[in-house]
């Protein structure tokens, strides 16, 4: 029997504002939003590049990234980058500004880390060949 695939996990952040969570995904980082509910004030909303998909939801209560409760597993999500030099690249020409720089990690990966606009911790990156 085969086993049935599962394609991909989404994050769902709960953040202040979801007109301005959605807008620096997609200004900021080129995520496409293929979601928002209400359409003219969203409180929720799916952003999505590649077969990277986050949801995004405001509910009266402030974010909680990992770090602020354990300050050793800082990262909210992991994106799997193939080739992580380029992305950081483009995103400096953005002027996004990198909570970790790009670097070869003691743990084995490449890639680099930023926070979101409320804090969320998302590294960017691949395991080291």
């Amino acid at each position: 029997m085969t086993e049935p695939e599962i394609s991909s996990v989404s994050p769902f952040f709960i953040v202040h504002d979801g007109v301005a969570a959605l807008s620096f995904y997609r200004d900021q980082l080129g995520f496409d939003i293929t979601y928002r509910e209400p359409a003219d004030d969203p409180f929720f909303g799916i952003v999505r590049r590649g077969g990277a998909m986050i949801m995004l939801k405001s509910v009266g209560v402030a974010p909680l990234p990992n770090y602020k409760r354990e300050p050793a597993a800082r990262w909210d999500a992991y994106l799997y980058v193939p080739d992580p030099d380029a992305l950081a690249a483009e995103f400096a020409s953005r002027n996004v500004k990198f909570s970790e720089p790009l670097k070869d990690t003691h743990d084995g990966l490449r890639g680099f880390e930023l926070k979101d606009a409320d804090g969320y911790v998302l590294f960017f990156g691949r395991p080291r060949s």
